[in-house]
């Protein structure tokens, strides 16, 4: 069974920098799709950006241009480098992996708490 594993949340002060790392169990290789997602205290459930073995990449509106999502197979790790914070960007923060990019998430972290102050 796969297993994800989030880290590198914490508190930081609006306009300030976290990198997210997601590290797996197994060979991230064999993922067509990875992944961040997060839910913030009374909203929904959001996709946050996705990353294809393709390295085709999206990214919600509300994070283009701040947030940058990687993948390095050989340390089997997928990374969010989120810049430029906004309280909003308050949230659990998930990691995803999937065998087919066209279908949900296979797979997922227990997630990471990112609080963004004013």
């Amino acid at each position: 069974q796969v297993q994800l594993v989030e880290s590198g949340g914490g508190l930081v002060e609006a306009g300030g920098s976290l990198r997210l790392s997601c590290a797996a169990s197994g060979s991230i290789g064999g993922f067509n799709l990875l992944a961040w997602y997060r839910q913030g205290p009374g909203k929904q459930h959001e996709l946050v950006a996705k990353i294809t073995t393709g390295e085709i990449i999206n990214y919600a509106d509300s994070v283009k241009g701040r947030f940058t999502i990687s993948r390095d197979n050989a340390k089997n790790t997928v990374y969010l480098q989120m810049n430029s914070l906004k309280p909003e960007d308050t949230a659990v923060y998930y990691c995803a992996a999937g065998l087919r990019w066209y279908s949900s998430p296979d797979y997922w972290g227990q997630g990471t708490q990112v609080t963004v102050s004013s």
